[in-house]
């Protein structure tokens, strides 16, 4: 689905070292052949374009170079050129920013792939994960401890990017969020210095990389708390998308044990093999749910979902978490235009207004997902990190994917009609599911006292703004 990549708003320029001579492109890969042992990509290269390629399609950018380091000196070393020649910075994990922030026209763009290490203590039930693993990599590691730490709903998404802004995924309810559950991490600041940052060293980036996103380094490793997940109750549960369904579904959601958390896709079926082919084109729920506990309390906890209308497929049964990250189609790069935000309640009035807008959509794949929240995430206080909507109930993303080009300002004049008859009055947005949307999104994204400190911390490690492909927070010295 359309919601699980990362990412962060340019500002459309690189300040730091306005005054360095420029330095030629030929130059700069030579010199980072010298100091990285890792790969060093170059367009003329056999990978290049494979190499440049992003999740998301519509992103077709031609960097100078990708450089993949093996460890954090090479990192550092990577940092210390791009601040040094000028040239723009994209960090990658995972490559799965809407935005398209994991690539850069004409910079350096560097890829963490090679990175992928994880060092898991299962009698303190921690774990030490370098940032160029996936979602599913970690999942599937952990789990043969039987132990597991909540990323998204999609395991080809790197670690670094959905941790950094948050992180909502099938524990969401249970757990809380992936920055919940962030020990420690291993930070190359913009000078080219690497830092342990934790509770008690440099707190006030600790508390920034809990929800700021790529603002203010590049995460090498995180440290991360892992709970004891094993066999759950989990799966999809389809069910034919009417007012009652939708609204109840919602409903269900909320009165669920927070044991249980759900991602419910409303929207036209495609050919998926497993339902009867005069489904397909019509609209229906697809429900993924996971229950984290005891298997006969998990199926107490899906029956009401299931007793709301006959269902067309369910796949819902007790499984291994990991089965929730099945493998993933190679080469799939979606375009799409989404938007994003929290509402308060999913009512009748709701759904239908939802029903009557996926009806009118021409695009290869209309959505709106709702995830209901609550549980873990909101008991934890606003201001403990960076992560400003604890207290939002539940998150709406509408999304249209298509093909030709030519149809993007259609459908996105589609996905804003859509947002705007669903607006509840939240001005709020999840900043992993947020597009370049202009600046006054990611002032959404990072409200009020929540941006001021924010501000500040990006003046303290970053004043020359060297991390700016990202959801850009401006230094307190420039907003002033």
């Amino acid at each position: 689905m359309p919601f699980d990549h990362h990412g962060t708003t340019s500002n459309g320029n690189n300040p730091a070292n306005e005054t360095s001579t420029p330095v030629a492109e030929a130059q700069v890969i030579a010199r980072l052949r010298g100091l990285i042992t890792g790969e060093v990509i170059a367009p003329e290269d056999a990978g290049y374009d494979a190499a440049r390629a992003v999740f998301y399609g519509g992103h077709d950018r031609h960097p100078a170079v990708v450089v993949r380091p093996v460890n954090a000196d090479e990192v550092a070393a990577v940092v210390r050129l791009a601040r040094e020649t000028s040239l723009e910075l994209a960090v990658r994990s995972g490559g799965h920013s809407g935005a398209g922030h994991s690539v850069s026209e004409g910079g350096i763009v560097l890829d963490l792939a090679a990175m992928r290490a994880l060092d898991i203590d299962v009698e303190n039930r921690t774990a030490w994960a370098e940032a160029g693993l996936t979602a599913g990599e970690y999942t599937t590691a952990a789990a043969s401890h039987g132990l597991a730490t909540g990323f998204g709903d999609t395991g080809s998404v790197g670690i670094g990017g959905i941790t950094l802004g948050g992180g909502v995924g099938y524990l969401v309810r249970k757990y809380g969020l992936t920055i919940d559950d962030l020990l420690a991490a291993d930070v190359v600041t913009a000078n080219g210095e690497i830092v342990r940052v934790d509770a008690e060293s440099h707190p006030d980036l600790f508390w920034a990389l809990r929800g700021g996103g790529g603002n203010f380094g590049v995460v090498t490793r995180f440290k991360f708390r892992l709970h004891p997940v094993d066999m759950v109750v989990g799966g999809m549960l389809v069910l034919p998308a009417t007012v009652d369904v939708i609204s109840g579904v919602a409903a269900a959601a909320h009165a669920a044990p927070e044991e249980l958390s759900t991602i419910a896709n409303v929207m036209i079926a495609p050919p998926m093999p497993f339902l009867p082919a005069e489904l397909h084109g019509k609209l229906i729920v697809m429900l993924m749910l996971v229950y984290v506990g005891d298997v006969e309390a998990g199926q107490q906890a899906v029956a009401p979902f299931r007793a709301l209308a006959a269902p067309l497929a369910d796949m819902v049964r007790p499984m291994h978490y990991t089965e929730m990250y099945p493998p993933e189609e190679g080469g799939y790069h979606p375009t799409a235009v989404s938007w994003s935000m929290f509402v308060n309640t999913i009512n009748r009035d709701t759904a239908q207004v939802i029903l009557d807008h996926l009806h009118t959509s021409s695009a290869q794949m209309a959505v709106a997902q709702i995830r209901v929240l609550g549980g873990a995430m909101a008991r934890v206080p606003v201001e403990a990190t960076a992560f400003a909507h604890r207290q939002e109930p539940i998150m709406v993303n509408v999304a249209a994917l298509y093909q030709n080009p030519a149809e993007e300002a259609q459908h996105k004049a589609w996905v804003r009609e859509f947002a705007a008859a669903l607006n509840q009055g939240s001005t709020g947005v999840y900043v992993n599911f947020l597009g370049n949307e202009g600046k006054d999104r990611v002032h959404d994204a990072y409200p009020g006292a929540t941006w001021d400190r924010l501000a500040a911390v990006k003046h303290r490690y970053d004043p020359d703004n060297l991390f700016h492909l990202n959801h850009n927070v401006a230094s307190a010295a420039v907003e002033s």
